[in-house]
């Protein structure tokens, strides 16, 4: 069995962070997103993967390598547009060959990874089987129907009126039987070549098609607001670990990790917590559900519930929470006099201001 994992995309709902990042290589715990898939996949015992890449192929190579420090063997398929997931699935055909496959989105996280799903696919290996779970707001994805005993019966791509509050989790699993579909379908009002249409026509077809409804946790980290929640379930699991130095100046109170190479300086780190490698906290306080990468300096400020990709700075700031911080960003105070706020934004910013 392989796996065809999806690494392209714009990352438009992360920006500024994806104008000059992949939005699979936004660090959760210090750990790419994208990484939390590839260990999974591993878990599972495929070992045989392709990587769909677009614009930041450089960037997720550069990362992911040959695949051989997560036990994997990685093939890059290069996408020239993001033109739908059933496109990524039409590319890779003469890849996939004639091989069963789990189709894994590169910025999905799903909590206990997907072994179980996998051995149910292969035990009973029907023509597709996807992943549903409830959501409160279905518009935003593709969405399932089901009649009264559980069987798909319809799928629908980000519908204006849902017909039920179960989403498409980003984790997909075919037989060769998905080849067909893909190549039967035309693109949506998106332009996209849609993986629900294609299902769907698996299920016009009378194809075997199957369901899991998952309970755990999973979330599609397109967004701000998503990325700190799934950084803040990722550090509910960490184990306490200091390889850096703590002066006694200092507190680590609860589940903190410090790495080697950082230094806490006259300061307060209350967990859960990750404070990266090379990186200086000095006279401030880090708290909860909080991540701080590599070689970072934080100095004279109070830090809660927020991402610090590496090399940034913050300096002599009061108190910054829920925020994601992007790499090499410099955080200092404004000008006390005259009273102004003074901003260099990226394209589609979103900023709150107390005046």
């Amino acid at each position: 069995m392989k796996a065809l994992v999806l690494s392209g995309g714009a990352g438009t709902r992360l920006r500024p962070i994806t104008h000059t990042s992949a939005k699979q290589l936004v660090p959760v715990a210090n750990k790419p997103v994208l990484f939390y898939g590839l260990e999974s996949l591993a878990d599972a015992g495929i070992t045989d993967v392709g990587m769909i890449v677009g614009d930041t192929a450089a960037e997720i190579e550069d990362a992911v390598g040959d695949g051989s420090k997560f036990g994997l063997q990685v093939t890059y398929i290069p996408q020239e547009k993001p033109l739908g997931l059933a496109h990524a699935v039409l590319i890779a055909r003469d890849w996939l060959g004639d091989d069963d496959f789990v189709m894994y989105l590169g910025d999905n996280f799903i909590v206990g990874g997907i072994t179980g799903l996998v051995e149910e696919f292969r035990r009973h290996r029907p023509d597709a089987q996807i992943l549903l779970t409830r959501v409160a707001d279905p518009r935003a994805f593709g969405v399932a129907e089901l009649d009264p005993s559980g069987r798909v019966i319809g799928l629908e791509e980000k519908p204006d009126a849902p017909k039920s509050d179960l989403a498409l989790v980003g984790v997909y699993l075919f037989t060769p039987a998905i080849h067909e579909a893909v190549r039967a379908i035309r693109p949506s009002w998106r332009g996209e070549l849609e993986i629900t249409h294609a299902i769907q026509h698996l299920i016009d077809s009378r194809a075997d098609v199957r369901c899991t409804v998952i309970q755990g946790y999973w979330k599609d980290t397109g967004n701000v607001v998503d990325m700190l929640e799934v950084n803040r379930s990722v550090l509910e699991g960490v184990e306490r670990r200091i390889d850096g130095e703590v002066d006694a100046g200092s507190q680590t109170i609860g589940r903190v990790v410090v790495e080697q190479g950082a230094r806490i300086v006259n300061s307060r780190i209350v967990g859960p917590a990750v404070i990266g490698a090379g990186t200086v906290v000095s006279d401030s306080y880090v708290g909860p559900f909080t991540s701080v990468a590599e070689n970072c300096r934080i100095t004279d400020s109070e830090l809660e519930f927020s991402i610090v990709l590496r090399d940034s700075s913050i300096d002599g700031v009061g108190r910054i929470e829920s925020s994601l911080i992007g790499r090499h960003v410099e955080v200092t105070p404004a000008p006390g006099v005259p009273s102004a706020h003074r901003l260099v934004l990226g394209d589609h910013s979103k900023v709150q201001i107390h005046s």
